[in-house]
């Protein structure tokens, strides 16, 4: 079920953030445990600053005032993927080759569902690792049920 609010935010977010050098990593507006929470997670090559999220803070307040279509009170984040970033695609791996990942399989492969290891080459969907043990592992992106980079 698509979500209007989060659907109407990121048709915003994605004509703004382009002028702004950032792009749009996610959107989410969900009930938590203080109330309604309207999340906007934006990314950049050589990393989101403070000054980024309160200015896309700012250009976004001032279109939810204007458009008024959020009818519940709400919270409005705006943040980074982080450091221990979810890679939602073997595409989105191609900017983060050379760095450490973990990657959780849907089925055990040799007795082990998870791998960590430097990413070290992305070829179509494939994605291969080198771990620590000096071990390479190549993996269809169909095979992957998670990754993430890691510290």
């Amino acid at each position: 079920m698509v979500d209007p609010v989060s659907e109407r935010v990121r048709e915003f977010a994605q004509s703004l953030l382009p002028t702004l050098g950032l792009e749009l990593y996610d959107v989410h507006f969900r009930r938590e445990g203080h109330g309604w929470v309207l999340r906007l997670i934006i990314d950049k090559i050589d990393g989101v600053s403070l000054d980024d999220c309160s200015r896309v803070s700012r250009e976004t307040s001032d279109f939810l005032d204007v458009e008024d279509f959020i009818e519940q009170p709400y919270h409005l984040e705006v943040s980074s993927p982080g450091v221990e970033r979810e890679l939602r695609s073997a595409g989105e791996c191609t900017r983060f080759v050379n760095e450490k990942i973990r990657i959780k399989l849907h089925h055990e492969r040799g007795g082990q569902k998870v791998f960590v290891g430097e990413l070290t080459e992305i070829d179509g969907e494939r994605v291969t690792i080198v771990t620590e043990e000096n071990e390479q592992y190549t993996f269809s992106w169909e095979e992957i049920n998670k990754a993430r980079l890691t510290l």
